[in-house]
Order: C-alpha cells, then structure tokens, then sequence
C-alpha cells in the first residue's frame, strides 16, 4: 500500500510519517529532503533555492516528479510532501491519502519548538510560505490546496499527539 501525508508546514507531516513507516515497516519518503538534496546538488541554499522555485516551474516539478517516480518504483511506501497526493491522483498511482492540518499557532508554535525564533515570526513566515505555495499550485498545476476532497482522511492534529494520529491511520489502512 502506498500512504500519503500532506499539509501544511507544522502539521505533524514529518514526524506521523516517520512513526508510521516504524510502525508499518514502510520506507518513507519526505518530499523536504529531496528538496535539500535538489538545492545540494545546484550549490544552493535552501533558501535561494525556496527562491528559485517562486520563479522557476521546472524546479517544483522535478521535485514532484521524483516523488511520482518513487511511488511507481515501491508499494509499500509513505511518500510527504504538500503536492503527494495531487500527484498520484493525476498519475493514476492508488494511495491511502491523508492530509493532517492544525490551527496557524499551534503549527508556528511547533516550528518554534522545532527550531526557535519567535511565535510571531514563525506565523508570519507559515503566512507568507502558504501564500507563495498556494499561488505556485495555482499557477504550475491548477490545484488549490485548501481543496482537500482528494483526501481519504483529513486529520485535525491541534489536540494529538504524533502516536494518536499514527493509531487513526493505522486503524483506517489494515
């Protein structure tokens, strides 16, 4: 079975996935290390490289296409990342897809628990990606990622912890 996970930054994206291929004994694939081994590989940073991408289509889609290219060369794989599910659904790729959301402060207060900075800072930086990203999606493929009808479980992660989500996925994919 392929799994999914989506949503925005500070969601629980990583971490459920990361707990669920332990649990499952599934691969996983995280969408954001093959955007830092993209940007490894242009001698970029991450940020010139987030640069990039608001610019430049080709570089969001090569990274959606490896992750197209990873799910047609495993079944039993979790695959994250913002686009995942969109994806695969255009692809014809069947997957179980979830997408995990949570209020705008307590996703900022996770990416502060994460790696510092303050509460404003990190919601003001989560506006301004989702802003970017959203526009990029409309632009580059005609999604709206706040459409989340392509989704088979839609997970509101404020009040869970990581283990509570990972139980909810498990108990809807065995």
């Amino acid at each position: 079975m392929r799994i999914t996970i989506s949503g925005p930054p500070g969601s629980g994206k990583t971490t459920v996935c990361t707990l669920l291929g332990e649990r499952l004994h599934y691969d996983v694939a995280v969408s954001g290390n093959i955007f830092r081994q993209l940007a490894k590989e242009r001698n970029m940073s991450l940020a010139d490289f987030g640069s990039l991408c608001s610019v430049d289509p080709k570089v969001d889609k090569e990274l959606d296409s490896k992750m197209v290219d990873i799910a047609k060369s495993a079944d039993n794989i979790i695959l994250e990342g913002r686009l995942t599910a969109y994806m695969l659904s255009s692809n014809n790729i069947s997957a179980f897809k979830i997408y995990l959301y949570a209020s705008k402060e307590v996703r900022a207060a996770r990416v502060v628990n994460r790696e510092g900075g303050s509460i404003e800072q990190r919601e003001a930086e989560i506006v301004e990606r989702e802003a970017c990203e959203a526009l990029r999606y409309k632009n580059y493929y005609n999604i709206d990622i706040t459409d989340t009808s392509v989704y088979d479980l839609v997970i509101d992660s404020s009040m869970l912890n990581p283990e509570e989500i990972v139980e909810m996925i498990v108990s809807k994919v065995s």
